[in-house]
């Protein structure tokens, strides 16, 4: 009885070692091996802030640069009065230039003067030059322009200049003094040239206060606006956090559909997908549980058969009846400990769709001939005349040798069990060039199967009734896992080369890929 007990408890936590890779179980050991919770959140940043972020970069990179737009745009709305002033200036005082007799005056008046000079803040300079530039009246150190073409009389020029250490704006005009001769004859023409300059300040103060008038609402506006954009973005990702928090109340063994009713249409595309991997997820562990639960039942006849020898052979006395009785119990843990490596073999199977599988360069003759050659003594012992059937070329395919292996294990297991002694057992290897496919086949003389019953041969632990021929019911199963992972087909027909009635044996066919070595991808997701 300890014995059984003991060897229940072993079985059961080789299965749950290797079927308890479900995704739940990923999810539940990454939360244990992951950084706490707020840790983790600051190490993958917020979309909050991220939205802010990229939403304030612009507007404080712009903003300077607004700043200077504003400036230049004031400083020429400050230039426009002050140059219209200015040329009122000039004009007043070039109506003041005059000529008698040959002699060139400017009669300003004082009060003139006074007009053309009164500035409280701005130095204003005046300067009157004859046509050879000399100095009638003004400021001496006044530059004087270069103008290399003709002077138009009377029309005002503005230029910039630098005087006294300080930047001036001058206005200046030519006077023309040139008089029509007597007799219509031609002269060289005479200009008087009268400048008037002032200063910058004036314009730098009136510029000042525009940026200012100009600046600082927005100092004031600029924190209303990014407090007005903090609750925009809070009210605009509040979907967000009563998702969460819906996600969050959950029980953690609730798998049920997300309800996509009042989420925003941004979000829903993320709520589908967390809709179909909790369907996954739940597939998954019913799938797991279906699988404990068959795994746990099939477990059932061995263990029991194995204690009642046990018990049977304690309480006998003949040596007869004993080893009669640990006989029994030796085929009773042989099934046993075959169902185990089957159910070990399946879980491997199937977790294999969630990770990535090695996939080599495989000659299909080669294979099958080294997986034939361990079945040899087990066919002699049965008295089956178990034969292979190869091409004379190459037949390359992609895939793991140790699952192909393990399929061809199970293929001619099956058809060893069912064949009767004196039958005869195939295994073929094939290719068609033209439809680039590969052919590994396992036919038999025995029984054979139903056309009714060839698609739920394949389920797992299901069995032909009537059929006295011990099994799990697991082989078949575990050859559809792995040719799914090749992307294989399996066929199930009646063998043609049976020519018995009541025997119409059975041909498994596997339909694999051809591949060229260079065409191979070493690493294949299933």
């Amino acid at each position: 009885m300890k014995r059984d007990i003991h060897l229940s408890k072993k079985i059961t936590k080789e299965i749950t070692k290797e079927t308890t890779q479900d995704p739940m179980q990923a999810v539940q050991s990454d939360s244990i091996d992951s950084p706490p919770h707020s840790e983790q959140e600051r190490m993958q940043g917020s979309l909050f802030g991220e939205i802010l972020d990229w939403m304030l970069m612009p507007l404080l990179l712009l903003w300077p640069v607004s700043i200077g737009i504003t400036y230049l745009i004031a400083t020429s709305i400050a230039n426009e009065p002050f140059d219209r002033a200015l040329e009122d200036r000039v004009t007043v005082l070039a109506q003041q230039v005059k000529e008698y007799d040959g002699k060139l005056t400017a009669q300003i008046p004082y009060s003139a003067r006074d007009i053309l000079r009164a500035d409280d803040i701005d130095n204003v300079y005046l300067q009157v030059s004859g046509p050879d530039r000399e100095l009638l009246t003004g400021d001496s150190d006044l530059p004087l322009p270069n103008d290399e073409d003709q002077p138009v009389p009377w029309s005002v020029l503005l230029r910039d200049e630098r005087m006294r250490n300080a930047d001036v704006r001058i206005a200046y005009t030519y006077v023309n003094l040139q008089k029509r001769p007597q007799d219509n004859t031609e002269a060289a023409p005479r200009y008087a040239l009268v400048q008037v300059a002032e200063t910058l300040d004036k314009r730098q103060l009136l510029a000042n206060q525009i940026i200012k008038g100009v600046i600082l609402p927005e100092f004031i506006i600029l924190p209303i606006a990014l407090t007005l954009l903090w609750f925009a973005l809070a009210r605009g990702l509040s979907p967000l956090a009563t998702l969460q928090e819906h996600i969050r109340s959950r029980r953690s063994d609730d798998l049920s559909p997300i309800d996509p009713h009042g989420v925003p249409e941004e979000i829903s595309p993320l709520v589908r997908s967390l809709n179909e991997m909790l369907m996954q997820v739940s597939q998954s562990i019913q799938m797991q549980k279906r699988f404990i639960a068959d795994a746990a039942h099939q477990m059932k006849t061995p263990l029991a058969g194995m204690r009642m020898q046990s018990e049977l052979a304690m309480r006998q006395s003949d040596r007869n009846e004993i080893q009669r009785s640990l006989e029994q119990l030796s085929k009773s843990s042989e099934s046993a400990t075959r169902l185990v490596n089957q159910l070990l073999a399946l879980a491997r199977a199937e977790n294999q769709s969630s990770q990535a599988i090695a996939f080599d360069l495989i000659e299909l003759n080669e294979l099958a001939r080294g997986v034939l050659q361990d079945w040899v003594q087990t066919a002699f012992t049965r008295k089956i005349d178990l034969g292979f059937e190869d091409v004379s070329h190459a037949v390359n395919i992609g895939g793991n040798a140790t699952m192909l292996r393990e399929l061809m294990n199970n293929l001619i297991d099956n058809a060893l069990r069912y064949t009767p002694q004196e039958g005869r057992v195939t295994v073929r290897v094939a290719a068609d060039v033209e439809r680039e496919l590969a052919f590994f086949e396992v036919d038999d003389n025995g029984p054979g199967i139903p056309a009714n019953e060839r698609t739920h041969v394949l389920e797992r632990f299901y069995r032909i009734l009537g059929s006295n021929t011990e099994g799990s019911g697991l082989g078949l199963s575990i050859v559809r896992e792995i040719a799914q992972h090749h992307h294989a087909s399996v066929d199930i027909f009646s063998n043609p080369r049976s020519h018995d009635p009541s025997m119409p044996g059975c041909l498994f066919r596997i339909s694999l890929p051809l591949v060229q070595a260079s065409h191979l991808d070493n690493t294949h997701k299933a």
